[in-house]
């Protein structure tokens, strides 16, 4: 950060209408590094007022900045670059403080939203109208690509800062406007920060709003309220289905994007480059400690190789360092929040219980688990076909190549997936066959780039994310015709 711009402070309540304010709900949370059990900030709890303050604000600015010509929203997203990145280091220190992130991962994270903002720049001359045939003499017919109005945006803990911007940016991008709910472990990556930087990037007041509060105060009524027109909520598959039904039998249908949970399958075909294949599970498997929807969750090797990839994937994961995330040299820092430390455990002592092999293991201490391996692990164990959001990582046995693509549909789950082969062709010819949003030959299952499609099949959600899909999510169609000459009617 550069040393003239003062760090962000007074992060403790709500950003409604350009105000920070407290909450009204009289609760206050303590946000706590999960490393070591700081607190890093104390928020007072929006209630349902604050909440009905927010999307009034949001709907009463939506209509001006509708009516913004393109250069203007565009230059909001140059200021908003100029921020982020004058203030990376003050951005990267909140990441690591608040969600136990490694260095790696903040600035990863860091990374994918200043990729947004670039792309975000870009979106507002890509919305386009149609002029359209029609079989009316004298009429023309027009279809007007329009804003959709306030967007609801409901993000999860584990990449706050990104799931929220990439949200948030095309929204306002669109002429939308926003109404932000982080999540309660990560409201200042996940909401906050945002806020502080689209406010000093001069964004009017009421276009972004962040209300953070406990999910039993304001969680249905975030959805419920029938101002906004579409809720964007990333997160698990349990919640994604109650905001679906919520949607749907609220007083107005909403649109809604939902971005769920993963299984992604990570398939070794047996003229797979060894070396190149652990060494991408191992970090596909590890990266944030496995608390990302994208990450390899079952490593699926065929028979010829296993024997041989399981010794050097363990020998890999042995020496990966766990600790500190603030330390440059740290591979696996904390789990972001005790619940998710407590379900890491509890699924370890399932893959015991079960009789699955541990190659690998290793005592915890607070928040941190240590790399746990099980091998010889059966594809439709519960072990097998639960998301590991911790680092866990079970390897299972595929005969052949047919088996291993039956293994990696075999799950209820379809986002991202990836297949290792030194034949580009067979990796395509198998990756079509995956039934998954998106599959990567010869890389990791973590891919997500502001300029490419994104988003999963069966329980993984509903919707696109990025580029030209995004611009679909966030606008309606609307259809004019104006008739020039009068027309004669059968009666």
């Amino acid at each position: 950060m550069t040393s003239s711009l003062s760090p962000y402070t007074a992060f403790d309540g709500q950003f409604i209408d350009g105000v920070w304010r407290k909450g009204r709900s009289g609760k206050v949370r303590a946000d706590e590094n999960p490393y070591n059990g700081e607190v890093v900030a104390e928020i007072a709890l929006a209630d349902m007022q604050d909440l009905a303050d927010a999307y009034a604000a949001a709907q009463r600015a939506q209509k001006i900045w509708s009516k913004a010509l393109h250069n203007e929203r565009s230059e909001l997203f140059h200021r908003v670059l100029k921020i982020i990145d004058a203030r990376k280091d003050e951005i990267i220190d909140w990441i690591v403080r608040e969600t136990g992130s490694t260095l790696l991962k903040a600035n990863i994270e860091w990374g994918s939203v200043r990729g947004g903002v670039l792309e975000a720049i870009n979106l507002p001359s890509r919305v386009q109208g149609r002029i359209m045939p029609i079989d009316v003499p004298g009429k023309q017919s027009f279809v007007f690509r329009e804003p959709l109005g306030v967007i609801g945006v409901i993000s999860p803990w584990n990449f706050p800062f990104h799931l929220s911007h990439r949200s948030v940016a095309p929204a306002l991008a669109m002429g939308n406007a926003v109404v932000l709910k982080p999540a309660e472990d990560t409201p200042i990556t996940g909401g906050l920060l945002i806020a502080k930087i689209y406010e000093e990037a001069g964004l009017a007041p009421g276009l972004l709003n962040v209300v953070v509060g406990d999910t039993s105060d304001i969680g249905d009524g975030f959805t419920l309220n029938p101002i906004p027109k579409l809720i964007s909520f990333t997160g698990s598959t349990r919640v994604g289905q109650r905001i679906a039904e919520l949607a749907a039998t609220g007083v107005r249908l909403k649109h809604v994007g939902l971005e769920l949970g993963g299984n992604a399958p990570f398939v070794v075909l047996d003229d797979a480059d060894l070396d190149q294949a652990v060494r991408a599970a191992v970090f596909a498997r590890f990266l944030h400690g496995g608390q990302i929807c994208m990450s390899t969750n079952r490593i699926i090797v065929d028979a010829s190789l296993y024997d041989e990839f399981v010794e050097r994937f363990v020998a890999r994961v042995r020496g990966l360092k766990v600790g500190d995330p603030a330390d440059p040299s740290t591979h696996i820092g904390p789990l972001t929040t005790a619940k998710q430390t407590a379900a890491a455990w509890r699924s370890i002592e399932m893959a015991r219980e079960a009789g699955f092999t541990q190659r690998l293991g290793g005592e915890g201490e607070g928040q941190i688990v240590p790399p746990h391996v099980f091998v010889d692990v059966p594809n439709d164990s519960a072990f097998a076909q639960l998301e590991q959001f911790a680092p866990i990582a079970p390897i299972i046995k595929a005969s052949d190549e047919a088996e291993a693509l039956a293994f990696a549909n075999a799950v209820d789950f379809g986002l991202s997936s990836a297949v290792f082969t030194q034949d580009t062709a067979r990796g395509l010819r198998f990756a079509r066959q995956v039934e998954a949003g998106m599959t990567h030959v010869n890389d990791i299952s973590i891919q997500d780039s502001p300029y490419n499609m994104f988003g999963g099949e069966k329980n993984s959600g509903i919707g696109r994310f990025n580029g030209d899909w995004i611009i679909e999510e966030l606008t309606t169609d609307h259809w004019i015709t104006v008739q020039d000459t009068p027309r004669e009617y059968p009666f």
